[in-house]
């Protein structure tokens, strides 16, 4: 083993990396070529596109081909058929007796002008115009030794007497290289009206050669016969300005560029073709493209080309990453491997009896996985982001009950364990104050040997109140109006007590059964409950934002500051706020609830969470009663908009206030909802005996940890806003989602 399996490492290593590298090499350098024939596409398409403005201009130009055409109105059709015309510098008439017309780019103002000279025995007196917001204006006048008809455009167009494109050449004033169509145009007696002229910039014909198409990458536009026309990606020589010449390349003194005219020789092509160069700074692959073509007008095509140097390391650079990594991988394997091997050889002789001893430690462990205290965990009913609730009996009584635990490696996190540990005491030691029969019921409570927390409820046989609407629609008024009740009485014994439920919704509420009673609700889940006498947010500080830093109460610190704590439907508007609240919070979700049980929909049913919040902190409720379909009392209408009023002093005083308010409502006979109507509802709807299966039908644990009401539900308290700072609160944030999208 200590040989075999470093071996395999190596192999396996080496392997792996010659299969990669070949073919990281491949796919870099098939990228590279790919984007180099896109970008001789593009370029040649550019360059086309400018070139070919040529016939469509000249023929523009021919109808002012007339001296006595006004000077002002000439100037501005000149300026127009530049203006957005891509790669043309110029345009310019000139006339035989000496008059010229053309437009230039002022090299220190850069603005467009046009110049107006005319050739007369003491000199040409040139006139140059610019234009502004009125129009056209003599801008200087100049005295010089020019005559246009003395210029090689004029005298070649002459000669051919017909369209000619003239060889690349320097402007005089930008030293930049430039191509020139020429065109005589005749009078209808055969004599010569003017010669009309285009410049193109060859620099600027495409805007793409100044974005190579990868990093360091440098694109250079030249002739056939060695002429640079343009190499964006390097200054203008100063040979250029000192003798106003066209470039050639040893004028760069570049040498990739030297070792590719080396490379490409005499032989021009007329496909793309890619060469490998290998220049004193380093080796390149080069792109060589024809770029010119065929244009109106010409007799032959232009013989220019496109051709991009990339180094080889910009190409290469992935695969080059690659082999680093994998080198260090099999370093790293290989000591992995030989370390494993010796633990192998080590450890073998002593395997068969560990063995044994783990088969023996392991079915004492299942054993004991059973056993809780005087509990026996009997089935799993559901598991969040920090515990389990599970369905159990006592050993010696034959109770059933639901046990929350919390796992150990929820606790592992010194951070946050001690928010965890401190968070469910707090929820044990609330439900074990409570007294009252609509309040879930506390058996039990602890830590076992292995770390685990725990705490033991009544096991509920019934469903929660948002299964209930979703499964048989919404209630009867009579109905909601006898479980409200019920909830009054649970929440007045926790306002009693100083405690804020603040997550009041119908997943958290449970109509149960319990022998021969029937519709008895039941409240749940007080994990984020809140104790009114921890310090209030400091009404400084503005609202909806985290607290300053400070001293912190118990609670403060289980949830982190400024946090928005409840579900977005059911939420109190002074919550939204991160506000100061009350008991009256806890009415106000209570409400909400009522108004889901009567209509199937809750009050600003939205898909955005943030905007039901806002809405129930900002918005008026809708109108109620064309909403239900059946019977409505009065009472019940109007109890249910005060107690969503915007401000918590609009709304009952308590929950006892709110239950005298509930029970003084009257009901007719025929809508009242009686102990016969319940039974007989209970009757129809029962689920499957309890016997049936040796458990309860339907249980339900009380679960601020994983949130299981029912088997089949994972449903959690959702916190807006900032979430409280242990993470299994996201999770559960997540899973409500989920649920409601379902």
């Amino acid at each position: 083993m200590l040989v075999i399996l470093p071996l395999l490492v190596i192999g396996s290593g080496a392997i792996v990396m010659w299969l990669g590298r070949g073919a990281t090499r491949d796919a870099s350098d098939s990228m590279a070529r790919h984007a180099l024939v896109a970008q001789a596409a593009d370029v040649q398409h550019d360059v086309a596109f400018a070139l070919d403005q040529a016939d469509p201009l000249i023929t523009a130009l021919r109808p002012l081909a007339d001296g006595a055409y006004p000077r002002d109105e000439f100037a501005l059709r000149l300026r127009d058929y530049v203006i957005g015309r891509p790669g043309i510098a110029n345009v310019s008439i000139a006339f035989p007796a000496g008059l010229m017309r053309g437009t230039y780019i002022d090299g220190k103002t850069g603005r467009l002008m046009v110049q107006e000279s005319q050739v007369t025995d003491h000199g040409t007196q040139r006139t140059n115009l610019a234009f502004d917001d009125q129009g056209v204006h003599v801008d200087s006048t100049e005295v010089n030794n020019y005559d246009p008809r003395t210029r090689p455009h004029y005298t070649m167009a002459l000669e051919a007497k017909q369209r000619v494109w003239m060889p690349p050449r320097t402007f005089f004033t930008s030293h930049k290289t430039g191509l020139t169509v020429t065109e005589p145009v005749y009078a209808s007696d055969g004599t010569v009206k003017a010669v009309t002229t285009v410049d193109f910039d060859v620099s600027a014909l495409s805007s793409f050669i100044e974005r190579p198409p990868f990093e360091a990458a440098r694109t250079v536009v030249f002739a056939a016969d060695g002429t640079i026309l343009a190499f964006p990606s390097e200054p203008l020589p100063a040979v250029a300005t000192r003798e106003n010449r066209l470039l050639r390349h040893e004028d760069f003194a570049d040498p990739a560029l030297e070792a590719l005219f080396a490379a490409l020789g005499t032989a021009n092509a007329s496909e793309q073709r890619f060469l490998e160069v290998h220049a004193s700074d380093g080796d390149y692959l080069a792109s060589v493209a024809p770029v010119g073509g065929k244009r109106a007008g010409i007799a032959a095509p232009l013989d220019w080309y496109l051709a991009t140097l990339v180094p080889e390391r910009v190409i290469l650079g992935p695969t080059h990453k690659l082999e680093l990594q994998s080198l260090f991988a099999s370093g790293g394997a290989l000591a992995i491997a030989v370390g494993v091997a010796l633990m192998f050889a080590w450890n073998l002789v002593r395997m068969r009896r560990a063995v044994g001893a783990a088969r023996a430690a392991a079915r004492t462990a299942e054993a004991r996985a059973k056993e809780l205290g005087s509990y026996r965990l009997v089935e799993k009913l559901g598991g969040g982001g920090m515990g389990d609730v599970w369905r159990a009996e006592h050993r010696l009584l034959a109770r059933q009950a639901a046990i929350k635990l919390v796992r150990a490696e929820a606790l592992r996190d010194p951070e946050s364990a001690p928010k965890v540990r401190e968070r469910f005491r707090r929820e044990a030691q609330t439900l074990a104050s409570m007294r009252s029969r609509n309040t879930i019921a506390l058996y039990d409570y602890g830590v076992t040997d292995d770390g685990t927390f725990f705490y033991v409820m009544e096991l509920l046989d019934g469903v929660d109140l948002d299964k209930l609407v979703r499964a048989h629609g919404p209630l009867p008024a009579a109905r909601v109006i006898h479980l409200m009740v019920q909830a009054c009485h649970s929440l007045a014994e926790a306002h009693d007590a100083g405690l804020l439920h603040r997550d009041i919704k119908p997943a958290n509420l449970v109509v149960s059964r319990a022998a021969d009673e029937v519709d008895v609700l039941k409240v749940l889940d007080f994990g984020i409950v809140h104790t009114m006498s921890d310090p209030l947010p400091d009404p400084a500080a503005p609202v909806g934002l985290p607290r300053a830093t400070g001293e912190l109460s118990t609670a403060e610190r289980l949830t982190r500051e400024g946090a928005v704590v409840g579900t977005p439907g059911y939420i109190a508007p002074e919550a939204a706020f991160a506000a100061a609240i009350d008991g009256r919070a806890d009415l106000y979700a209570l409400a909400c609830v009522a108004w889901w049980l009567l209509c199937g929909r809750e009050v600003f049913p939205r898909t955005d969470e943030d905007a039901v919040v806002l809405a129930h902190a900002k918005d008026p409720p809708p109108e109620l009663r064309p909403l239900v379909r059946g019977w409505l009392p009065d009472g019940l209408e109007k109890v249910i908009v005060d107690c969503l009023a915007k401000q918590p002093e609009h709304r009952p005083r308590d929950a006892r206030a709110l239950a005298r308010l509930l029970r003084a409502i009257e009901i007719p006979a025929e809508h009242a909802w009686t102990e016969a109507r319940a039974q007989a509802w209970w009757q129809e709807h029962r689920p499957v005996a309890a016997t049936d299966r040796g458990a309860p039908a339907m249980p339900v644990a009380d679960d601020s940890v994983s949130r299981v009401l029912v088997p089949q539900r994972d449903e959690v308290p959702t916190a807006i806003g900032v979430l409280p700072a242990d993470a299994p609160t996201q999770h559960e944030r997540r899973s409500e989602r989920a649920i409601r999208r379902d």
